[in-house]
């Protein structure tokens, strides 16, 4: 008897040492195993988003110069841009703000802004094709802040008039039609049904009729067609090229007297902040008679700004 019982003890015993062994070999097995790593995140985003924001400075002195100057001249210009493009199957929607806006104060004549600019573009497509959209457009454009122009009447003597405000003139548009996309950075987007509203909403510059409404009108509408070109590019790593033209033909009124609006930006890096930059803008609007010998007729607007700052990206 006492023999089986010592029998059945050392089975016992001899399982559970066969158990311990097996659970420290397993956790040795597990101690030296490879660790995996995470699964590549292979989803695809919908959104891409950011943007630049960029700030300008200039100053400048002058004490007993024989040539001549002001004496004392500061400006300040900065630009914000921001985008958010969407694109989920052949649907895409590609949206855009530009906000730019500039100061400069001289001893002779006071302070004003040099540059005031508030302009959202929004394009919502269906592809067609690897390059053509079926797309609808839209656009509002204005300004900020109340604007001056400044005639001179003697030498050295300025009359300022006032000429904007905020959605004084301001300019929304839609439009149906066909976007091109046959390289990276480039867009043509053109329509024969397009609807623009010309807004004056201040009532002086109404009464005025200014921009093209009726004396005491805020708003006048105009159907024609319009067509649009984007261009972005970089030349290098350091500088990098953004423009934009619109073209608007009126067919009520005057439609070979096209109006254009035109956008350009050249950017030159020269450190991780540090960069240049030139914009150049030109305005074309067959309703804008303020200029000429008289003050009663349509030209060719041009504004340029030259400035070295601060950009950084969103």
């Amino acid at each position: 008897m006492k023999k089986i019982i010592g029998f059945f003890l050392f089975v016992l015993l001899s399982q559970h040492l066969f158990s311990q062994d097996q659970s420290i070999r397993k956790l040795q097995i597990e101690s030296t195993r490879a660790i995996k790593k995470d699964v590549q995140d292979t989803s695809v985003k919908n959104w891409k988003t950011g943007g630049t924001y960029s700030i300008n400075a200039g100053q400048g002195s002058l004490s007993n110069w024989a040539a001549g100057g002001d004496d004392f001249s500061f400006s300040l210009s900065s630009s914000l841009y921001l985008y958010g493009f969407y694109k989920k199957g052949r649907t895409n929607w590609d949206n855009a703000l530009n906000l730019n806006f500039g100061y400069i104060k001289t001893t002779s004549l006071g302070s004003r802004k040099n540059d005031d600019r508030i302009d959202f573009i929004s394009k919502y497509g269906y592809t067609l094709n690897k390059k053509l959209n079926l797309t609808t457009l839209t656009n509002f454009r204005t300004q900020a802040l109340k604007g001056y122009s400044y005639i001179e009447v003697n030498k050295g003597v300025y009359k300022k008039n006032f000429s904007s405000a905020f959605l004084s003139p301001a300019y929304a548009l839609i439009s149906q039609g066909l976007e091109y996309k046959p390289v990276k950075g480039f867009t043509a987007f053109v329509s024969p049904v397009t609807s623009r509203w010309i807004i004056v909403k201040d009532d002086s510059l109404s009464a005025r009729g200014d921009y093209g409404v009726s004396p005491g009108k805020h708003s006048l509408n105009q159907v024609g067609s319009f067509a649009t070109i984007s261009y972005t590019t970089s030349f290098n790593k350091f500088i990098s090229y953004k423009g934009r033209i619109d073209l608007f033909s009126n067919y009520n009124k005057n439609p070979s007297n096209v109006d254009l609006y035109m956008t350009n930006a050249v950017t030159a890096k020269v450190g991780k902040l540090i960069c240049l930059s030139w914009n150049l803008d030109m305005i074309y609007d067959d309703d804008v008679e303020l200029f000429g010998k008289n003050g009663t007729s349509p030209a060719l607007q041009l504004k340029s700004i030259f400035g070295i700052g601060l950009q950084v990206k969103i």
